[in-house]
Order: C-alpha cells, then structure tokens, then sequence
C-alpha cells in the first residue's frame, strides 16, 4: 500500500498530540496516511504497554488512518544507529511516502528529539540504492520522501508554517482522549505526571487556538520544516 503521508511518534500518543488534526484534514481531502510508532511507551508512569496497544488501535480508528505500525524499539534507551536506522527505511520502502511527519526538533522528552532525528536520517538513507533492505523475504526498492516536517510537542517552538486544521480539532481531541490512562482523570489513583494535569488536558486545545488566532482562522497546527517550503506564487499564501 501506497501512502500519501506517513507519520512517526516516538510513542504512541505522540502522533495524536501533535498533528492529528492535520492527519484528519489530510484524510478528509482523500490522501492515505499511515502512522509508524517506534516504541510501546512501555516506560510510561500510568498504564501499560498493552494498554497502550489497545488505546493506540482505537486513536487510529478515530483518525481514519489506513494503517498504524508498532516498530517496538525500547522506550527510552533506543538510539540512533544503523539497526534503528533500518527498521525505519524498511517503513518508509514499504509504504512510499511523499510526506513524512515525525518529533519535535527538541522537546522535554527524551525520545522525542532522538525519535526526530533517526527518522529525519533514516529518511534520507533509505534513498541510497546500495542500502539494501528485505521485508517479508523480497527485496525493496529506495524511496526517498519529498519533505519531513517536525509537529511541535511539550516546548513552544517557533514554527516555520502552520496548517489550518479549524473543523478538525473534534477529532484530534477524540484521538488524544482515546489514550485514557494517560491524560487527567480526576478519579485516577495513578501517580501524577506532567501531562496528566487538566492544565496540559485543555493546551491541546489552547495552544491550536493560538496558533489558529495568529493566521485568523480558529486552530492551527505548526510544524518545522528541514527545508525551504515552496510555492507556486505570492497569491497562494495566505
């Protein structure tokens, strides 16, 4: 299967929280998007692993993404090198994407600003014809996607474009909910963390208002782009 845009997290969750409003205009205009965990966020304080699993399932059902891949690279002490490398080429060769979305450039999370970087190079290595990789016993071809942009996470980067995602927030806020062991829940007896305050609950929300309020639409989404964007005239920016 062919994707249009393919998105990694470091974790699952990550995805969702950054750019799945994006993901659902994306889809909602008909264009195939994947998403790619690297991790099971088996280190994460509330829950498990298996419990992530099922919430990961159910955030993709939501978004309407026509596939979601665990790579299970270990939660926090994975790195970048040529075997994490690999496993991310043979992603990014199996499903042939133009775009692809992943971490935040630098984040509080550890995992995030590494899950950006291996999945940046493994973008670009996985184009080198005599970097030669199998899946399912066959041979695969290079593929180099057009563009990596970066979602914004736990920091307020500045970002270099932002999308318009007014009339999709429902959805992002669905997904995010989707992963209720992790998010506040008065009722929890689970340890506190930082993202499970009813503060960091409601930025989902504000933050995309923000960015929204700055281009005068209601919510946007901000991304990081590798390189310059470019467009066809000045008429098409808004």
């Amino acid at each position: 299967m062919k994707l249009d845009i393919l998105a990694f997290g470091a974790h699952p969750d990550d995805v969702e929280l950054g750019c799945s409003a994006t993901i659902a205009k994306e889809i909602s205009l008909g264009k195939k998007v994947g998403i790619v965990d690297l991790t099971r966020g088996e280190l994460g304080t509330r829950g498990s692993a298996e419990l992530r699993d099922i919430e990961a399932t159910n955030a993709a059902k939501i978004l309407g993404v026509s596939v979601r891949e665990n790579l299970g690279f270990a939660d926090g002490f994975f790195v970048n090198d040529k075997e994490h490398q690999l496993e991310i080429i043979k992603m990014i060769r199996k499903y042939k994407p133009e775009i692809v979305l992943c971490n935040a450039i630098d984040d509080r999370h550890i995992d995030h600003p590494k899950g950006s970087k291996v999945v940046s190079d493994a973008c670009f290595l996985s184009g080198l014809v005599k970097i030669e990789t199998e899946l399912d016993g066959e041979k695969q071809e290079k593929w180099r996607p057009k563009v990596v942009y970066h979602y914004i996470q736990w920091k307020n980067i500045e970002p270099d474009f932002v999308v318009d995602v007014t009339g999709f927030m429902d959805k992002k806020i669905a997904s995010v909910m989707a992963y209720s062991s992790q998010f506040f829940d008065p009722s929890s007896k689970e340890p506190e963390t930082p993202i499970t305050s009813k503060n960091f609950t409601e930025s989902v929300e504000y933050r995309a208002k923000d960015l929204g309020r700055l281009i005068g639409v209601d919510y946007a989404e901000g991304f990081i782009t590798e390189r310059y964007v470019a467009i066809e005239n000045l008429s098409k920016l808004k």
